[in-house]
């Protein structure tokens, strides 16, 4: 069964397109991440999901049910937001329970419901205390345990992260879909972040201006970006892109001349490849990095630097003895090197 569908979803405000005929299908029990920069329209997806907006025309489907026209309530959706929204003055306990107590549930329904879900987010011991005498991940589970006792078809996250410190955010992102493959629930997960995009979907969407730039499985993004927006945007650090003139089955550019499968005809193009698909090329007749950054990182280095005049980053082994100043010969490894024409549409 499908969890979500969007048909041609299209959505303006004061007459400005924001969603531009939108398609997408997520499959029941997947984890779909929408990623894209501010203002491309992913925020505003997650509200017309929810039915906190409207949309101008188009169809949302939620497990095979059509809820285009109905209001949010009916739509059997639990948002997350990014700021939590607990209600100060309530326990955890309360906080948890507040939808169903809403609803009018019967009490016995809802202490149990309440007891399973703190058992399952490990905040049987913080039931009796108010949202600030938690840290920040434990309020992050409270609204996770305020969505998950509404047994929801669809988990929508807006961008529930982005307010914890890098170490908490690595521990939450596995705490989510953790949850979420335990429980089974489709879920529609916006976020800015890179990392979160690549670690956690199950589904990947890049969204460009109110459009769908290319959807897929996280590593087909990253292998095979269908246009130079999704390559400079997925990968964290970006892709190198360089100019280039292609011509006779090669690609001419500042990393050399080299053979490549494209058909198209002659002309400008733009090469990318990733830090990690440069390599060290010594002894052989290859352009010359000039080093003028080493970043280490642990297990890898980054050197920033330039060949000719094309800015140039590339990943190395962190053991790798390189400082500012250097040149080094160094190569792309050509099955990785992707070209786009002019337009920024992908080639190879």
């Amino acid at each position: 069964m499908t969890g979500l569908a969007l048909g041609d979803l299209r959505k303006s405000f004061d007459g400005q397109p924001v969603i531009r005929g939108l398609d997408l299908v997520v499959p029941e029990g997947q984890f779909c991440v929408v990623v894209g920069p501010s203002g491309c329209g992913k925020s505003t997806l997650l509200r017309l999901v929810a039915g906190l907006e409207t949309p101008d025309s188009g169809r949302i489907a939620i497990g095979g049910h059509d809820v285009t026209d109905q209001p949010p309530r009916a739509r059997r959706v639990a948002m997350v937001f990014q700021n939590y929204a607990l209600l100060p003055h309530l326990s955890v306990a309360r906080n948890i329970a507040f939808g169903m107590e809403i609803r009018g549930e019967d009490r016995a329904r809802i202490a149990d419901k309440v007891a399973e879900t703190a058992r399952l987010l490990r905040l049987e011991d913080h039931l009796d205390k108010k949202p600030r005498q938690l840290s920040g991940g434990q309020r992050q589970r409270v609204a996770m345990g305020r969505a998950i006792v509404r047994d929801p078809a669809l988990f929508l996250f807006d961008e529930p992260l982005s307010n914890l410190d890098a170490q908490l955010r690595g521990e939450m992102r596995v705490e989510i879909r953790r949850l979420q493959q335990r429980l089974g629930r489709t879920a529609l997960y916006v976020t800015h972040d890179q990392v979160e995009a690549m670690t956690m979907a199950d589904l990947l969407v890049v969204m460009n201006g109110g459009r769908i730039e290319q959807a897929g499985q996280p590593h087909d993004l990253y292998d095979r970006p269908a246009s130079l927006f999704v390559a400079r945007f997925i990968g964290a650090p970006a892709m190198n892109v360089l100019p280039a003139e292609l011509g006779r089955g090669r690609v001419r550019s500042a990393l050399g001349d080299h053979p490549v499968r494209a058909t198209a005809s002659e002309g400008p193009v733009h090469l990318g490849v990733r830090p990690e698909h440069l390599r060290l090329a010594p002894g052989e007749a290859a352009p010359e990095m000039m080093v003028h950054l080493v970043e280490p990182h642990g297990a890898d280095a980054f050197l920033h630097g330039e060949i000719g005049a094309a800015p140039v980053l590339m990943r190395v082994p962190g053991e790798t003895r390189v400082r500012p100043g250097d040149r080094l010969p160094v190569a792309p490894i050509p099955e990785r090197v992707h070209l786009f024409d002019a337009d920024g549409v992908r080639l190879v």
